[in-house]
C-alpha cells in the first residue's frame, strides 16, 4: 500500500479535483485506488456520489457512513476506532466517504499530540485512527494506493492525516498565496516528521501506527494560463519562484542552481485551466477526461477533453514513478 497526500496550506487551488480525476485515471488504468476524504468540508465525497446517495451516508438519526463513523468512538470516549465504511465509485475505485462532523475531532487530536509524548496508549489511538481506517480498507479492496484528501490549514486533522502518508504531492496555482503556502507548510511537516519519530518510539506494543514518512514528491502547477503555448505574464512571475521556494522552504535544500519550472524534476505537471470542461463533468458526475458529446462536449470540448485525458494520464504514469509503482 502506498499512500499520498495531496495538501495545501493555500485553499481553492483545486486540489480536490486533482485528486478526483487521478483516482479515476488510476482506475482507468487498472491501479486498484482507495480514496480517502479527510477535508471535513467533504467536496470530494460530494464530487462522487449523488445527492440522494450523500443523505444515505450522512443520515440525521444514525451513525453516519463515513470516516467521521469510523472515529465517532474514540471522539464519544467510547472506544477504538470502528471499520470504516467503504462506498465503490467505480470499477477499481473506492471511497472513504468524507463527512462534515470530522471537524469535531479537531480537539481530540489537539489534545493527544502532546500526550503521545508521555506513551499515553489512548492518544495514539487517536494519532493513528486515520492511518488504521487507510490500512483496513486497502487491505478490504485490494487497494494497492490510496489518495487523501486534506483541507487547506495546518490543524490537527490535517498533522494527523499526514502522518498517515508516505509522500504529499502539492498542488499550487502560480499566485503569491500558494507561494506563502509553500513556506508555511514545509517546516510544519519537517517538524512533524521529527517529533512524531521521537514519539513513535513511545508507542504502545501491538499497535499499528504510521512511519510518518511525509516525503514530498513533488508538486503540481493548477490551472495556470497559456497564450501560444506560453504562460501570461501574471503567472509567470510567479511560476519563477516556485522552484527556488520549494527546495528551501519545503525540502529545507541550501541555496543553489535553480531551474524553470519547465525544466524542474520536482515539477509533476503543468495542468490547463480546462474552463467550461469543468461545470460539463459536474453535471454529468464523471471526470472531464470521460465527456461525450452526448454530456455537451462537441467540436473543440473533444479535443479539450482528450488534451485532458493526456494531461492527467502523463501525470499518473509520473506519480506512480516517483513513488516506486509500476503503471
Amino acid at each position: 500500500m502506498k499512500t499520498i497526500a495531496f495538501f495545501n496550506n493555500k485553499g481553492g487551488v483545486g486540489k480536490t479535483t486533482l485528486v478526483y480525476h487521478l483516482a479515476w485515471m488510476f482506475a482507468e488504468k487498472k491501479v486498484p485506488v482507495l480514496v480517502a476524504d479527510l477535508d471535513p468540508q467533504a467536496n470530494l465525497t460530494s464530487m462522487c456520489f449523488q445527492e440522494d446517495r450523500l443523505e444515505e451516508l450522512w443520515p440525521d438519526e444514525a451513525d453516519h457512513l463515513t470516516v467521521f463513523g469510523a472515529v465517532s468512538p474514540i471522539v464519544k470516549g467510547t472506544g477504538d476506532v470502528a471499520l470504516p465504511h467503504i462506498e465503490q465509485a467505480g470499477e477499481n475505485l473506492w471511497v472513504i466517504p468524507g463527512d462534515l462532523a470530522l471537524s469535531s475531532f479537531e480537539d481530540k487530536l489537539s489534545d493527544a499530540w502532546p500526550r503521545c509524548q508521555n506513551g499515553d496508549e489512548s492518544a495514539f489511538r487517536s494519532m493513528t485512527a486515520f492511518y488504521r481506517l487507510i490500512e483496513t480498507a486497502c487491505q478490504k479492496t485490494g487497494a494497492e494506493i490510496a489518495l487523501i484528501d486534506v483541507g487547506p490549514n495546518l490543524g490537527a486533522i490535517n498533522r494527523s492525516a499526514l502522518l498517515s502518508t508516505d509522500y504529499v504531492c502539492l498542488p499550487l496555482a502560480p499566485d503569491m498565496f500558494s507561494i506563502q503556502g509553500l513556506k508555511n507548510l514545509g517546516p510544519a511537516i519537517r517538524s512533524w516528521r521529527t517529533t512524531w519519530t521521537e514519539m513513535a518510539a513511545k508507542a504502545p506494543s501491538g499497535l499499528s501506527i504510521p512511519k510518518g514518512r511525509m516525503e514530498p514528491v513533488g508538486y503540481v502547477v493548477m490551472q495556470y494560463g497559456v497564450r501560444e503555448s506560453r504562460p501570461v505574464k501574471a503567472y509567470q512571475r510567479w511560476m519563477d519562484k516556485i522552484p527556488q521556494v520549494y527546495r528551501e522552504k519545503v525540502l529545507g535544500e541550501a541555496k543553489g542552481r535553480i531551474p524553470s519550472v519547465a525544466d524542474d524534476p520536482y515539477n509533476l505537471a503543468q495542468l490547463r485551466h480546462y474552463r467550461s470542461l469543468m461545470p460539463m463533468a459536474m453535471d454529468a458526475r464523471k471526470p472531464m477526461f470521460f465527456l461525450k458529446p452526448a454530456d455537451g462536449a462537441i467540436g473543440t470540448h473533444m479535443e479539450a477533453v482528450r488534451a485532458c485525458y493526456a494531461d492527467f494520464e502523463t501525470l499518473a504514469s509520473q506519480l506512480t514513478k516517483e513513488i516506486g509503482m509500476s503503471f
